[in-house]
């Protein structure tokens, strides 16, 4: 009878593991094939040209190209050396991953954007950023993001900026 217990237990206890296994099975979904990165995750285009293919391969047509050296871009798919991207507007496809950098830059999304010198809407202002402009990323808190552009640096709150996830933080 107490082998048959230890059995009976040990499988329990393998159950048990396997079911706390799940949720860490779960994330692993959303890396990615290739790199085993997160997805999705942003990165910026490294040329002033990129062609937007439909499939990922060289034979599969292009769709349009961006043309916006440091553009944001959003990872959701991976297959190959290809990388399924979107930019701020959700128009993308694939794209060769040797054009795309893991330096982050992000959109500036609202015009005259206040940059401050902390993060603190009551401190100094260094600059406003317009609509549209692509400025590179750096730390961010819960709420807020140091970013550059033009010679111009600062903080400003994210949601002024498409690029960075608004759970996200960087030191």
């Amino acid at each position: 009878m107490t082998r048959a217990l230890g059995i009976t237990r040990r499988t329990l206890a393998l159950l048990a593991f396997s079911f706390l296994a799940l949720p860490a099975q779960a994330e692993d979904q959303k890396l990615g094939q290739e790199t085993h990165l997160p997805l999705p995750r942003y990165v910026s285009l490294k040329t002033d040209e990129g062609n937007v293919r439909r499939g990922p391969s060289l034979t599969h047509r292009i769709d349009w190209v961006f043309t916006r050296r440091d553009m944001p871009l959003q990872i959701t798919a991976e297959h190959g050396h290809w990388r399924k991207v979107q930019d701020r507007d959700g128009a993308g496809g694939w794209v060769h991953y040797a054009l795309l950098s893991g330096v982050r830059t992000v959109l500036v999304e609202q015009d005259m954007t206040p940059i401050y010198n902390r993060p603190d809407p009551q401190s100094q202002l260094a600059a406003r950023f317009e609509l549209g402009v692509i400025a590179r990323l750096g730390e961010c808190t819960a709420d807020w993001c140091r970013i550059s552009a033009g010679g111009y640096r600062g903080w400003t709150l994210k949601t002024n900026l498409w690029g960075v996830d608004a759970d996200e933080i960087r030191d």
